[in-house]
This record gives C-alpha cells, sequence and structure tokens, in this order.
C-alpha cells in the first residue's frame, strides 16, 4: 500500500462536514483492495467503520481518524493541492485517514487476537459527528472497549510523539450572538437604536466575564474573532453579528460563561433598544486521556525508534473528547515537521511521517491486544 500515493490523493479532495462522499468512496476503494473474510465494513452517513475479527477475541479495540477537511484557499502550490479551491485538508485529516488505512493493511497482513474497529468519522471541523456517531445505532452494536486517536503536530519533528493524563484539549464551543435595532440616516441617531454601538459595547464588555466571573484556576478563553454590522457609512446599522469562540479547561466553566453571556444580553436588550439572539453552535467535550493508556503508550514509544516527550493541554478542540467520555482511550501528538500551524493555508506536512504513524497505530493496538487493563 502505497501511502504517499494515498494521501495525495485524499489531499486532492478535501470536502465539508457530512459532504464527504468522494472522500468515504477513495476510502472504500482502497479498503475493498485489502478486505478479506474477516472485515466487516459499515458505512455510517457520509463516514466508514471498519471492524477486523480477531483469533480470539475477549474485547474491541476501536481507532478513530477523522475525514473532512477545511473552507480555507490553499496556498501550498503543491503538485497535488486541492482541487477546490474553497477547501483545504489543512488540519491534517488526510494523513489520519492514510496512517489508520496503512495501520489496516499491517493489521490483516498481521492479526491480534481481538477485534479492531477503524472509525473514519466525518465532521470534526464542524458541525461535529463524534456525538451523534456515537449515539448511533451501528457504533453501539460494534461494543468497543477502549479507543485511542492520534493529531498531526505541526510543530513536532519526525519520529516524536506527545501526550499526557488528564486534559489534552479544551472543553470548546462556538457563538454567534445576532443584535436588531432600528435603521436610520446617521444624521438622526435619536430616532434610531445603533446595532454597531450595541454589538462593539457589548463585545468589550463581555470581557468582564473571563476576568471576574470565572475562577482564574481554571482556564478559560472568551475570543470574538468576528464583528459584522452596517451597509454604508451614513447609514446606522439595525442589525449586527459577533462571531467568536469559548474555551475552558473544566466542563462547568463552559456553563458559567454561557449564563453570564445571557445575562448580559437581558440587560443590554434594554439599554440598547434591541433584540439579542444566542446560538452555541457546535460545542466539544475536552479531550480527557486516561493516564493507564497513557502509561501503556509510553511503553510502546519506547519500545519503537520514536521520542516521546510531554504534551501540555492545549486550548484547541477536537470532537475525539466525545469517544473518551463514553470510552476509556487516550489520543497523542504524532509530529509532522511543518513549518506552518494546523488550519494554516500553506500547512505542508513531511510525509515520512505517514509511515511512522502507521507502525505506531498497530504497534499500539497490538499492544493493547496484550494489555490487561483494570
Amino acid at each position: 500500500m502505497d501511502l504517499v500515493k494515498i494521501r495525495r490523493a485524499l489531499h486532492k479532495i478535501p470536502e465539508r462536514g457530512f459532504q464527504e462522499f468522494k472522500t468515504q468512496q477513495y476510502l472504500l476503494d482502497q479498503i475493498e483492495s485489502v478486505r478479506n473474510e474477516r472485515m466487516i465494513i459499515t458505512k455510517w452517513r457520509t463516514g466508514l467503520l471498519v471492524k477486523v475479527l480477531g483469533t480470539n477475541k475477549t474485547k474491541t479495540i476501536a481507532y478513530r481518524a477523522d475525514i473532512d477537511g477545511l473552507p480555507i484557499t490553499e496556498q501550498t502550490g503543491l503538485d497535488f493541492k486541492s482541487m477546490d479551491e474553497s477547501m483545504m485538508h489543512a488540519c491534517g485529516h488526510d494523513f489520519h485517514m492514510t496512517i489508520a488505512l496503512g495501520a489496516l493493511n499491517k493489521l490483516i497482513k498481521h492479526p491480534i487476537k481481538n477485534d479492531v474497529v477503524f472509525i473514519f468519522q466525518p465532521a470534526e471541523e464542524g458541525p461535529g459527528g463524534a456525538k451523534p456517531l456515537l449515539a448511533s445505532a451501528e457504533l453501539k452494536a460494534l461494543e468497543v472497549d477502549e479507543v485511542f486517536s492520534l493529531h498531526v503536530a505541526p510543530e513536532l519533528p519526525v519520529g516524536t510523539v506527545s501526550t499526557k493524563p488528564g486534559l489534552l484539549f479544551a472543553n470548546t464551543s462556538e457563538l454567534f450572538i445576532d443584535f436588531k435595532g432600528k435603521g436610520g440616516h446617521a444624521a438622526y441617531p435619536h430616532l434610531t437604536h445603533d446595532m454597531a454601538v450595541a454589538a462593539s459595547t457589548f463585545l468589550v464588555s463581555i470581557q468582564q466575564i473571563v476576568s471576574r466571573r470565572t475562577n482564574p484556576i481554571e482556564g478559560a478563553v472568551l475570543t470574538i474573532g468576528k464583528m459584522t454590522a452596517g451597509t454604508v457609512q451614513n447609514i446606522i446599522a439595525e442589525t449586527a453579528r459577533l462571531e467568536g469562540t469559548i474555551r475552558t479547561t473544566e466542563p462547568t466553566t463552559i456553563e458559567t460563561i454561557k449564563s453570564e453571556i445571557e445575562i448580559f444580553s437581558r440587560g443590554f436588550e434594554l439599554s440598547h433598544h434591541c433584540k439579542i439572539s444566542i446560538d452555541y453552535g457546535s460545542n466539544y467535550y475536552g479531550v480527557y486521556n486516561d493516564a493507564r493508556y497513557v502509561q501503556l503508550f509510553k511503553d510502546t514509544v519506547k519500545s519503537t525508534n520514536n521520542r516521546f516527550i510531554e504534551a501540555k493541554e492545549a486550548m484547541t478542540g477536537e470532537d475525539f473528547g466525545y469517544f473518551l467520555k463514553d470510552i476509556p482511550g487516550f489520543m497523542f501528538w504524532l509530529g509532522v515537521n511543518s513549518d506552518y500551524g494546523l488550519h494554516h493555508a500553506k500547512l505542508n506536512p513531511d510525509e515520512s511521517a505517514l509511515q511512522v504513524g502507521a507502525d505506531l497505530v498497530y504497534q499500539t493496538m497490538l499492544d493493547l491486544d496484550n494489555a490487561n487493563i483494570e
């Protein structure tokens, strides 16, 4: 199985969450090329669940790879750049899928005792595929006992991996706030309710929530990354919109912040004579690694030619957290040595990391197969 060729083919066809039709078909084609009598393939929406039967099952191990792209115009200049100018695999999901296929191919050739499920999950970037997948009859029927996954790390060299017990990725929520007032001529502000003023004042005011309404020991970020209002320079804005994100180290803190935003909004509706509506969009549970599995993985890394470094928790979000909320396991960072980071239009991971990742994923499955974690 030519992992570089597969990765480049996948890199050309990034698709939005729950629209990964080309991706699903390409994955199916690759899986069919190595399929045997011990493999069971199930479709779930635009994703795939691939079960490989073990030789003497006592449990089921799962490995998850996300498959969607991002709405970013690629600027790498690569010969195999995205064929869709509006989309790019700027988060390394082309790597994630390819590594999963490489591990699957190795597992077919070298079976283990226990059943293994490869989860090719759609919509990690949005609107969130993990939570509905976990609730699905298709996944529940597989009765997964433990699960793990990886994410590429552009800042780490190839051959270096990193993780930690406990919190790895933050709890996250999108945030969209719409303001509706009364527009009018710039010369007659007293006859209007200006939503440019309302939204900008609101933006500044809610920064007090993190500094004064949350526990300073518990990490929290409330960022407004986009603000839109009005149409032209001499008309007072009738509508405005704020778009942002909430990120916290504790699940309860994110609920506190949401509650405080709603309290602020009620006061602003009165003081700025407007209506405010709030949408929290996609919400992701934090990635909390099981310490027992992290220790096993450290031992796995030591038994290979890879280097392990202890990770620090990050305020990035990952919907793999929903898996770990229900199923014990862990996620780790895989070094891919890129000058540009995740979600950057020039992200260009080192393809030598593909085989490193595939071998490490298979070895982790083998070590889990022989382990009895209680």
